[in-house]
């Protein structure tokens, strides 16, 4: 085991409530890769072990165009920070399973465009966490909460959300790469619409997962290889339909142009090299709560 200490239990620290409860200097266990590690790996960082690595190799012997999807993913995740603050007006900012901050993080590209833009991140992951212990000394209007993504009712009810995330005004609830990696038995729309249902009206949701294209579709075979690939190593990695994934944003009205592959949502310009299959199975949408009618 490799213990992890990052003056957690300083008292007084802004945004690590609970911090002693849950023993969030944690343990981290280097024999068993770890979602936001493997997605560190893909993406050239350098908080991974060897583990999480070999997935990502794996995934590149499956089709060596994976890493472009996981590129994808961080671009399209900037893109919509960029629109929801630059065009949508939002200044508060939830992001469930925020991961390891190999590339540029929302509260970057946020508070690029408005200083005032607040980001409470949210993760399980005890290295994301120690990172969030940077990002809070770095930063006044960053936040960090150790949680589980998959229990609404405690991310929403923490005392550091509820001190940083004003309901009464819209908020955007980023779901980026993360409910596909929540099992269909853990109840996925269910855990969506508890969000949902707190957010007050204008607020949006950020949403990417990994797509099923469903029978006869010529990539069905790779999505399922990769889908077994992220199954037999972070122990989850769910593919759905594009049905599927359109119901974890029900009720809400989609942003055009949809549901798409994220390289398709309002990229910044042409593009000029040829699209990878993986590409395609990687879907994204931005939807807005409407006011009750």
């Amino acid at each position: 085991m490799v213990r992890i200490k990052s003056g957690y239990e300083t008292a007084g620290v802004s945004g690590m409530a609970g911090v002693n409860e849950l023993d969030l200097a944690g343990e981290v266990d280097p024999t068993r890769p770890s979602i936001a590690r493997v997605y560190d790996a893909f993406l050239g960082g350098k908080d991974n072990f060897e583990v999480d690595r070999e997935v990502c190799r794996r995934a590149i012997e499956i089709d060596p165009d994976a890493p472009v999807a996981a590129r994808d993913l961080r671009s399209w995740l900037i893109r919509v920070v960029r629109f929801l603050v630059g065009q949508a007006g939002i200044d508060q900012f939830l992001d469930c399973g925020s991961g390891l901050p190999t590339a540029e993080n929302v509260h970057q590209a946020a508070q690029r465009l408005s200083s005032d833009v607040t980001v409470v991140y949210v993760d399980n992951d005890p290295v994301v966490a120690a990172h969030g212990r940077a990002l809070l000394e770095e930063n006044p209007q960053t936040h960090f909460v150790f949680a589980d993504l998959r229990r609404p009712a405690d991310v929403l009810a923490n005392p550091v959300v509820r001190k940083y995330i004003d309901f009464t005004r819209p908020v955007a609830l980023m779901q980026c790469a993360t409910i596909h990696h929540v099992l269909d038995e853990e109840g996925p729309a269910e855990i969506m619409a508890a969000y949902i249902d707190a957010l007050p009206p204008d607020s949006y949701v950020a949403l990417s997962h990994f797509l099923d294209p469903g029978e006869g579709s010529e990539h069905r075979d790779l999505a399922r290889q990769l889908e077994m690939n992220l199954r037999q190593s972070v122990g989850s990695g769910e593919c759905r339909t594009h049905e599927e994934i359109l119901s974890f944003l029900d009720g809400l009205e989609l942003v055009q142009p949809g549901l798409v592959p994220v390289m398709d949502w309002w990229p910044d310009g042409p593009t000029l090299k040829p699209v990878a299959a993986v590409q395609r199975l990687v879907v994204g949408a931005v939807a807005r709560k409407p006011a009750p009618h």
